[in-house]
């Protein structure tokens, strides 16, 4: 009989904890979004502002503020802010207090590239980022990039310059020439890096920055047109004169 009665308490005590739940869950379904709120991940990128987010929380051509909270579809919403070509990822989320909560991580611009019919950044997964009013990146020029292959040994260069804190701030444009060669644009002077094909990278940049470490402290940086570190074991320079190059 006490079996009996045990057995009995506990389904009871199963049907009042359904429907309690079931109570508060139909209660908590129909209290209103309360508020909306923005968080960028860490980082220096400011393309998109909270404005232009609240502008993605659209669903059923409503913002989503004051709407049910059992309409809100958070996969539709974070689907919608992920497609943002700023956004490298997105999480929406609905907090008990009826506040929605996205968090951003922007996209991450390492190289802007320019050609005669449109101009975009990249970042490091080779993903085409457009140019924005609201933020423009300090990230290197680069001209004479014609494929997709192009770009992936791009980023591969662009790699190789950012493993060295002087080059990152140094170099300002990066140029493809028709022999496929890179050459460098740079912030100290009005002078040309030949860096040449991708190839050898480590070493070329062990030259340059012993090339760098002497002519910066002897002054003679700026004497030079060319500074060409593509040859093996050696650095070949060509020095401004008035009459041209000597």
């Amino acid at each position: 009989m006490k079996k009996v009665a045990t057995y009995l308490f506990f389904f009871l005590l199963l049907i009042f904890l359904s429907f309690l739940y079931s109570f508060t869950t139909d209660r908590n379904g129909v209290r209103k979004v309360e508020e909306t709120v923005v968080e960028f991940e860490a980082g220096d990128n400011n393309f998109l502002t909270h404005s232009i987010v609240d502008k993605l929380l659209i669903q059923n051509k409503e913002f989503v503020k004051n709407q049910p909270k059992r309409v809100v579809n958070l996969h539709f919403l974070e689907t919608n802010v992920s497609a943002n070509p700023y956004v490298e990822k997105a999480v929406v989320f609905l907090n008990v207090n009826g506040v929605l909560k996205t968090v951003i991580k922007q996209r991450k611009p390492i190289a802007r590239i320019v050609d005669k019919s449109k101009s975009y950044y990249i970042d490091k997964y080779g993903i085409e980022i457009p140019l924005s009013v609201n933020f423009s990146a300090r990230v290197p020029l680069v001209s004479g990039i014609k494929e997709s292959e192009d770009i992936n040994e791009l980023i591969k260069l662009i790699k190789v310059i950012e493993s060295n804190d002087f080059l990152v701030k140094e170099v300002i444009a990066i140029q493809k020439n028709a022999q496929n060669e890179y050459v460098f644009t740079v912030r100290s002077g009005s002078y040309k890096i030949i860096f040449g094909k991708l190839e050898n990278e480590n070493e070329k940049i062990k030259k340059l920055i012993a090339f760098y470490n002497k002519a910066l402290v002897d002054k003679t940086i700026k004497n030079y047109k060319t500074i060409n570190v593509k040859y093996h074991n050696q650095v070949v320079c060509t020095k401004q004169s008035l009459n041209g190059e000597q």
